[in-house]
């Protein structure tokens, strides 16, 4: 960064952060929120998925289902590891929160986050079985392909690199969803896989965050964000719908 310009100047302009001694406070938190937020949804994720495993039909779901888990606490310390570069208790982190709790499946908890980490609301709600866990994973692995894709351009660059390794992995997430949904509705279970469809739409969409958030603007200068929350969604609407109507199920209202 050059010596005469601001911090907020040299984001805006497109600048880079390669490590986190060059970092405001505001920054410093801001990335540690951003940080946090994916490391707890993805622990709290593969915690709730590791309880459907042996609820697979067949050893080869048991093998995908397992591998997912196993990434996805992966990729939370991938995120983990550079979060203890700005000063977190990384040893004692994953043990830390209890990432299988969960609220009950009619709780209305909004996008608001639980009080002891800071996982996605949508975390919050239990799998219901293996046909409810299948159609969970697809909506939110094509929600996480989107964020990820806002995320891959971040300022804070090992945090950015980190979210183009990551990417290409929850991607085929959800792809194996994508193909367990087909294998379901061919087997009979169009009307359970719609029925979690109802349930989980709503649930996911609302993992976007709230429209016209007023903190989308302090990211966005600070080169965090670039889209806005209501584009984000609209953009999983439109991929998601897609993808849905191809399986012959539909949105619900």
């Amino acid at each position: 960064m050059p010596s005469d310009m601001t911090l907020e100047d040299y984001l805006a302009q497109g600048g880079v952060l390669t490590s986190p001694d060059n970092a405001s406070p505001r920054y410093r938190a801001e990335v540690m929120r951003l940080m946090a937020s994916f490391v707890d949804s993805e622990l709290a994720g593969a915690a709730g998925f590791a309880d459907i495993i042996n609820d697979a039909p067949g050893v080869t779901e048991r093998i995908a289902a397992a591998r997912i888990v196993l990434e996805k606490n992966d990729h939370a310390g991938q995120v983990l590891k550079l979060m203890g570069e700005f000063g977190a208790n990384t040893d004692r982190y994953a043990n830390h929160h209890p990432w299988t709790d969960r609220l009950p499946r009619d709780a209305d908890v909004g996008t608001d986050r639980t009080t002891s980490d800071m996982r996605l609301a949508v975390f919050n709600y239990p799998l219901d079985g293996w046909v409810d866990a299948v159609v969970m994973n697809l909506l939110m692995g094509r929600a996480v392909g989107v964020q990820l894709g806002e995320y891959t351009h971040i300022s804070y660059q090992p945090l950015a690199e980190a979210f183009r390794r990551i990417g290409p992995v929850e991607t085929r997430h959800a792809e194996l969803a994508d193909e367990g949904v087909a294998d379901l509705i061919a087997k009979g279970e169009q009307k359970a896989v719609q029925a979690s469809v109802d349930y989980w739409w709503p649930r996911v969409a609302q993992s976007f965050g709230s429209k016209g958030s007023k903190r989308t603007e302090t990211l966005r200068s600070l080169g965090l964000r670039k889209s806005d929350n209501a584009d984000l969604q609209a953009q999983w609407e439109s991929e998601t719908s897609e993808l849905l109507d191809g399986h012959g199920l539909r949105v619900p209202a």
